[in-house]
């Protein structure tokens, strides 16, 4: 599948913390229907075999509405399940070798905190950036913080589109109005809310005067 900007908008990632307990194919299913626009299957507690099986769950999901899943970190894994791309960090496998091994309709997304990352994940290949965490982020609390000053910086500095992740939710999503955002990762402001497909509508909703 190939990446189109549009794709990013609403960029939900999965947290099984978040979802206490509750199915983690019917919450993308509803954050789905609310206006997520990209899935990221997150999930470091798993092995690879399950990391699989539970992607080749939720591809069966994503493609019933036409909506990418990504597979965080683990490149392999979402070849094997046929997902439609993999997000990888600044520690992971190198986009370069990822894009070699995966082919050009491989939607690959890389971690940049500055400029140069930035450059660099677009010259190896990268589709799109990840930036951030633009806010405190609950489910990573040791996140490196990102200032909306820099975000636009590295947002201006590739032709790529960046996607602000990091604490994102309702409240603090209009500050990055004017960052030049192509869209908005967010955790816990979708699929820790009781009612997911209702939360996910309202952040999609505020997207989309982005």
């Amino acid at each position: 599948m190939k990446l189109e900007p549009s794709m990013l908008k609403l960029y939900a990632i999965t947290d099984r913390g978040c979802l206490r307990g509750r199915d983690l194919c019917e919450s993308v299913e509803a954050a789905i229907k609310g206006g997520a626009t990209m899935i990221q299957l997150r999930d470091k507690e798993l092995s690879e075999r399950e990391l699989i099986k539970e992607a080749r769950m939720l591809k069966e999901v994503c493609a019933a509405y036409n909506v990418p899943l990504i597979v965080n970190d683990n490149f392999r894994a979402a070849l094997l399940a046929k997902a439609d791309g993999a997000h990888v960090g600044l520690h992971d496998t190198p986009v370069r070798v990822i894009r070699e091994m995966a082919g050009e309709d491989f939607i690959i997304g890389a971690t940049a905190k500055t400029v140069t990352q930035a450059k660099a994940a677009e010259k190896a290949g990268a589709d799109y950036l990840g930036v951030g965490a633009v806010f405190p982020s609950p489910t990573k609390k040791n996140a490196v913080r990102i200032t909306p000053a820099l975000f636009r910086e590295i947002a201006a500095s590739v032709d790529i589109p960046a996607v602000a992740i990091g604490g994102i939710n309702k409240d603090n999503m209009i500050s990055l109005a004017g960052s030049n955002a192509a869209g908005f990762a967010v955790v816990s402001a979708i699929f820790g809310e009781e009612d997911i497909q209702s939360a996910a509508a309202q952040m999609r909703t505020l997207a989309d005067y982005f």
